[in-house]
């Protein structure tokens, strides 16, 4: 069976927007039809259809005043996908107080200003789809990979949380678990190595844009669940 998406009108925001998987999904969104505007702290290729918004997601007043121009510009917000995060590698006993708090403003934080700044528009339209993303770090742990593990971890609940509240404002929120992908990020916390060559031999390492068909899918008319997750376990080959 054979998929096509149409987001002819529609506006999708994306935190984290300018690379990996956020990036992807951004210009897949254009290509469908539809307008993606991007809020990130570096900026990515100039795209028609695409608008760019310099944030810091852990700035709230940044990340309300940014949806508030979106809004101004095209006159609704159908979507918010929250991909901005980072990843540092540090263990507990050496971890600065300034690492911790920084990883959780983004991860967490970011998230829920971005939900808090685009809700209100969905509740007036009565319709918008929410895309959170999390780890399997989230219940798996890793070894200097506290903080992500737990900003990723509280996600869930606030993602499943979040959907039990706007539910009866037609408003869908959703948990995607992307799995191994190949992004600037991944390959900055796993360089060649050992590391790398694990997640290769047992997950396989997808490509940003092989998610963006189940992204597309959960943001469209045709995903009728709420406070679900979508997981990812294996890299899948394309032929």
């Amino acid at each position: 069976m054979k998929t096509s998406f149409d987001a002819t009108g529609e506006v999708l925001v994306v935190t984290g927007g300018a690379n990996g998987i956020g990036a992807a999904l951004a210009r897949g969104f254009v290509e469908a039809g539809g307008n993606t505007a991007i809020l990130d702290i570096v900026r990515s290729p100039d795209i028609d259809g695409l608008s760019q918004y310099q944030v810091d997601v852990s700035d709230r007043d940044a990340v309300f005043a940014a949806i508030e121009a979106i809004v101004a510009e095209h006159g609704r917000v159908d979507a918010l996908v929250c991909a901005a995060a980072v990843q540092p590698r540090t263990e507990v006993a050496d971890m600065d107080p300034a690492q911790w708090r920084r990883t959780l403003a983004i991860n967490l934080d970011g998230v829920v200003w971005a939900c808090q700044a685009a809700l209100p528009h969905m509740i007036e339209q009565r319709r918008g789809s929410i895309l959170v993303f999390a780890s399997g770090l989230a219940h798996l742990g890793r070894a200097q990979a506290s903080a992500y593990a737990a900003s990723k971890g509280a996600l869930i609940s606030f993602a499943k949380s979040l959907a039990a509240e706007v539910a009866q404002h037609r408003i869908r929120v959703n948990t995607v678990f992307p799995g191994v992908i190949d992004t600037p990020q991944f390959r900055a916390a796993n360089p060649d190595g050992p590391e790398r060559a694990h997640w290769a031999a047992t997950t396989g390492i997808g490509t940003p844009e092989d998610v963006v068909g189940p992204l597309l899918f959960l943001l469209s008319d045709a995903a009728t669940m709420t406070g679900s997750t979508l997981t990812r376990d294996r890299a899948y080959p394309k032929e």
